[in-house]
């Protein structure tokens, strides 16, 4: 049974006067370990009372706002009153049951309640969304991925809805306790922690004869009005090896190409165009490459397939963005440095149908092949 009222006042008056605690045992009839814990208890600072940002509205301006309501004043009028801005008050009052149920001191007391910090994770509260979250990250989906299919998935259940944010967070702050630490390998970059992108390093790129630059390249193809325009790359691994990869600016329909032989210019220029004529006459309008090698032979690749090739600048990749983007995303599954040769063309198609199945924010997250499939019909 703890101390009562009249024990803990005397307790605090000897304290303070400086009593030594066999007296003050004495003379408030209790324990003497009664009066060590109400002494430590004593002793702690006092929390500091919280301080309100001007920002925030006090509990007069919500009883203003609760009279005004009452009296059937519009939330302009109230905002004008109070000197605040009409968002202000509309976003108080749709929060606290809006018009016919606003009171000021329930508003007060949730306004409270919202501020208290440190708040639970979304994710570590709702176990349905955190077992989807989970399972589309396993399938390499980026956390914004994630977030936007949520949204089209579920436009009518809000528990099911969580910022991308809000995914990194719970895996890169293990305290959090949402998601399992181990998901962080499923990100692009696989890393454990946000850091800074590293440098780029000079491939030994060399100057091609006869190029057409991309300034010259349709307008359609700019403005990605019309499919079949391509823009093509070499990722490449270690000791030489190499896959080329297309993605179709339209669509984001990525293709991916072995290169079991090497990378030389006849033999991307063959294998280019085996991939490229085996596409309906309308997505075969146009190619964009960097200034590689490895595209020595373009007249001779158009001469086979009919595609123009248009080159980027040197050392201009934004020039190809969806391009690189794209490379970006496939090293989720061939890491730097990796060896590409024991890759077939089975296995590349594998990771271009896994990759060609996640929802894009750019296409209202349809997928790449959802969006080729429409075009087909």
């Amino acid at each position: 049974m703890g101390l009562s009222v009249e024990a803990k006042a005397r307790i605090a008056e000897l304290w303070a006067a400086g009593a030594p605690a066999w007296k003050i045992r004495e003379e408030a009839g209790v324990s003497r370990h009664a009066v060590l814990r109400q002494v430590r208890r004593l002793r702690r600072p006092v929390a500091a009372e919280r301080e309100r940002s001007p920002l925030r509205l006090s509990l007069v301006e919500r009883e203003e706002i609760s009279r005004g309501l009452a009296a059937g004043e519009s939330l302009r009028s109230i905002a004008r009153r109070l000197g605040r801005a009409p968002s202000t008050i509309s976003r108080e009052v749709s929060r606290n049951e809006g018009r016919a149920r606003y009171r000021a001191c329930r508003a007060e007391r949730a306004m409270g309640r919202r501020s208290k910090r440190p708040k639970p994770a979304k994710l570590a509260t709702c176990e349905r969304l955190r077992v989807v979250v989970e399972a589309k990250l396993e399938q390499r989906w980026s956390p914004q991925q994630i977030a936007g299919w949520l949204r089209v998935s579920f436009p009518d259940d809000p528990s099911m809805w969580v910022s991308h944010e809000t995914i990194y967070l719970s895996l890169f702050v293990q305290s959090r306790g949402a998601l399992r630490k181990e998901l962080f390998r499923y990100l692009r970059t696989g890393r454990a922690t946000r850091r800074p992108l590293g440098h780029t390093v000079m491939n030994g790129q060399g100057q091609l004869r006869d190029t057409v630059h991309i300034s010259e390249r349709p307008a359609e193809a700019n403005d990605r009005a019309v499919p079949g325009h391509w823009e093509g790359d070499l990722l490449c691994g270690k000791a030489g090896t190499a896959i080329a990869t297309l993605v179709e600016r339209h669509t984001r329909f990525a293709m991916l190409v072995a290169l079991p032989h090497g990378h030389t210019a006849d033999r991307v220029s063959t294998a280019l165009a085996d991939a490229i004529t085996t596409l309906p006459e309308q997505l075969r309008r146009s190619l964009t490459w960097d200034h590689g090698k490895e595209m020595a032979e373009h007249a001779q690749f158009s001469v086979t397939t009919g595609v123009p090739v248009y080159f980027c600048d040197p050392r201009s990749p934004w020039q190809r963005g969806t391009n690189e983007n794209t490379n970006g995303l496939l090293r989720q599954y061939f890491p730097k440095r990796s060896d590409l040769a024991p890759f077939t063309q089975h296995d590349l198609d594998h990771v271009a149908a896994e990759l060609n199945g996640r929802p894009r924010q750019t296409l209202g997250w349809m997928t790449p092949s959802q969006a080729l499939d429409q075009l087909l019909r």
